[in-house]
């Protein structure tokens, strides 16, 4: 399946069932992190069969039911942009291992992951096999997203990945532009609006395969 495919077809899931994540799954699931953790610097832990990180009153006020996995995103604190980057490319991989995610910035108890002297944890995302496949969020329209000084078939694609991208409470706060051949993408505040940037810009180099600065 190719990897628009893969952005279409993922979304949000909170309910998950009471099914363990298979071993070749976590097996894959695990040498991908590590190969992750290796390029990034990220020190990025996945946990299986971990109930208690999700058995908070938090976490069930946020409708997260059944979580049993996650996926703890630890760095330095200016790392924010990276680890969404990075936990998207995450994200996508456990796609198309059929399993679902969400990105849960704090609606969460405590995780068990382990955190070094000047790292924190920044973000944690749930993982598991969805009760349902989960619903598209809105997305703003392309020209509320970007703008290009010429049109190109390719920034076009991108910009479909880039409204494809999840972000935190749907803000979708950020703007891509394309001039004289170079992409560049900044934030334009909210919660957590570094971690979406990192989202965003994976979605669109994935895609298009060219970089955003």
């Amino acid at each position: 399946m190719d990897i628009v495919a893969i952005m279409k077809e993922r979304h949000s899931v909170r309910q998950y069932k009471n099914q363990v994540i298979d071993h070749s799954k976590r097996e894959e699931i695990n040498a991908f992190v590590n190969a992750i953790n290796a390029e990034s610097k990220l020190a990025i832990q996945v946990f299986y069969d971990e109930p208690k990180c999700f058995d908070s009153f938090i976490a069930h006020y946020g409708k997260f039911e059944n979580v049993k996995n996650y996926i703890a995103i630890v760095g330095n604190k200016n790392d924010q942009e990276k680890a969404g980057y990075y936990g998207e490319k995450i994200v996508l991989k456990c796609q198309e291992l059929g399993l679902n995610t969400c990105w849960v910035a704090m609606t969460h108890g405590k995780s068990k992951a382990e955190i070094k002297k000047g790292q924190k944890l920044l973000i944690i995302i749930s993982l598991g096999y969805g009760e349902t496949q989960g619903v598209p969020h809105k997305s703003k329209s392309a020209s509320e997203l970007g703008r290009a000084d010429q049109s190109t078939e390719w920034f076009e694609r991108g910009m479909e990945a880039v409204s494809l991208a999840p972000t935190a409470v749907n803000q979708q706060k950020f703007f891509f532009e394309l001039k004289n051949g170079n992409v560049t993408a900044k934030s334009l505040g909210g919660f957590y609006s570094q971690i979406d940037l990192g989202i965003v810009k994976y979605h669109f180099e994935a895609v298009t395969g060219h970089e955003v600065k």
